[in-house]
Formats: C-alpha cells, sequence, structure tokens
C-alpha cells in the first residue's frame, strides 16, 4: 500500500527558506513520477515541482528558480527546497505519486494525472 508522510512545513518570513520532505513506503521512488502541490484556503490545488521517474524536473512558472524538486533513491523520499518564500506560497503542501510511467513534462504538475496522496504539510509566509 502506497503511504507519502510529509514533514518540514512551518511559519517564515518573506525572503526565507524551508525544506520540506515526503517518505515514501509501500513502493520505491525511483519506479514512479512524483510531485509537490500546493492548495490555498478557497482556491483549487496546483502544481508545483514533477520529478519524472529517471529524474527530470518540472516546475510552475511562479516558483522556478525558487524552489527545486529532489529525491533520495536511499532514503526513498522526495524533497522541496525552498527560497526566497513569498506571502503567496502560503498553502497546504502535498506530495504526491502517480502510476502513469509515461507523463509529458507539463503532466508532472497535473494533480488529475496522480492518484495518491499525503496528509499535507503547512507553510505559511508571513510579509
Amino acid at each position: 500500500q502506497v503511504q507519502l508522510v510529509e514533514s518540514g512545513g512551518g511559519s517564515v518570513q518573506a525572503g526565507g527558506s524551508l525544506r520540506l520532505s515526503c517518505l515514501a513506503s509501500g513502493y520505491t521512488i525511483s519506479r514512479r513520477p512524483m510531485g509537490w502541490f500546493r492548495q490555498a484556503p478557497g482556491k483549487e490545488r496546483e502544481g508545483v515541482a514533477g520529478r519524472a521517474r529517471f529524474g527530470a524536473t518540472y516546475y510552475a512558472e511562479s516558483v522556478k528558480g525558487r524552489f527545486t524538486i529532489s529525491a533520495d533513491n536511499a532514503e526513498n523520499s522526495l524533497y522541496l527546497q525552498m527560497n526566497s518564500l513569498k506571502p503567496e506560497d502560503t498553502a497546504m503542501y502535498y506530495c504526491a505519486t502517480t502510476p502513469y510511467d509515461s507523463l509529458s513534462y507539463s503532466d508532472l504538475i497535473q494533480p488529475s494525472q496522480y492518484d495518491s496522496w499525503g496528509q499535507g504539510t503547512q507553510v505559511t509566509v508571513s510579509s
């Protein structure tokens, strides 16, 4: 059974950094695409960053150059390094995985392509 557990969220001031972690179990992360998503109150869930099986990555324009997605196969974990945080980055952040192996780059950050989700970790950025 696939399980995903996020951690690392918190409250920071604008310009600060956070590193989110997602510990996966029930499968090997190198065999599935994974992604980070976020949802702010009253808004739809949106893709932030995605990582294909073999390491290719794709970012939403709003976070490009500030966020970095990475993985540690030995730890079976996915990470999201977030730098230069802005108040508009405030949201619940989720990691997810999908069994669909042949996603296009843009599909890596499409929530509809993913079927397994973590419970989320809150990120709050104050101005």
